[in-house]
């Protein structure tokens, strides 16, 4: 869970309401996920972080269960059956760091904000600090960061997470969940592109 800060390392942001923001935060993703590949092909790992204990905090599980229907090959991690959270965060990083050479990670938590922020999916570049907003002390993650500004920041944020609207965070981690699914395509097509450019190069003429 993430505190809204208005920086400026910002790719993307937008309302989740706006007909452009599926296509939109696709085509931001899959530019960030190209360059930040080049010129390795990394494996992307996706860090659906939250818990469906509180309202507000599932909107990572009900990404990670979205993406692992649509994605059944990807690399999900959190979902509501098998969320990620503060208890075994570390102990997640730790395998993924075992089990991948060299993986791009991109992590989804939900954010409180300011009220003219809450609907809105913001995309940065970078890492992400999970349990900000309730002062939890977590090791940062992500090669790639995107919140979801699910409420408004303020006094017992453990009840405004609580008190969220589940209607709100669901219909957020379906834009989102779609956004990602056609970046991630995009994303392997492209890779499948490039090795066809360089074995075509390669070959004598």
């Amino acid at each position: 869970m993430q505190k809204f800060s208005k920086r400026n390392d910002i790719i993307f942001s937008q309302h989740f309401t706006n007909p452009n923001c599926v296509s939109g935060m696709s085509n931001a993703a899959v530019k960030l996920l190209q360059d930040l590949s080049n010129p390795s092909r990394r494996d992307l790992v996706y860090l659906c972080i939250g818990t469906d204990r509180a309202t507000g905090d599932c909107l990572g599980p009900l990404v990670g269960n979205k993406l692992s229907t649509l994605l059944p090959s990807a690399h999900v991690y959190g979902t509501l059956e098998q969320p990620l959270h503060a208890l075994n965060l570390e102990s997640t990083l730790q395998s993924i760091d075992r089990n991948y050479a060299y993986p791009l990670l991109i992590a989804i938590d939900a954010g409180l904000g300011q009220a003219d922020r809450v609907g809105f999916l913001t995309i940065r570049k970078g890492s992400l600090s999970p349990g900000l907003a309730l002062n939890k002390k977590l090791p940062p993650v992500g090669d790639i960061h995107i919140i979801g500004t699910v409420n408004v920041s303020g006094f017992c944020e453990h009840l405004i997470l609580q008190n969220t609207r589940l209607f709100i965070v669901y219909k957020m981690a379906e834009i989102l969940a779609r956004a990602l699914f056609l970046a991630h395509h995009r994303y392997t097509i492209s890779l499948r592109e490039q090795s066809f450019s360089k074995t075509i190069s390669a070959e004598p003429h």
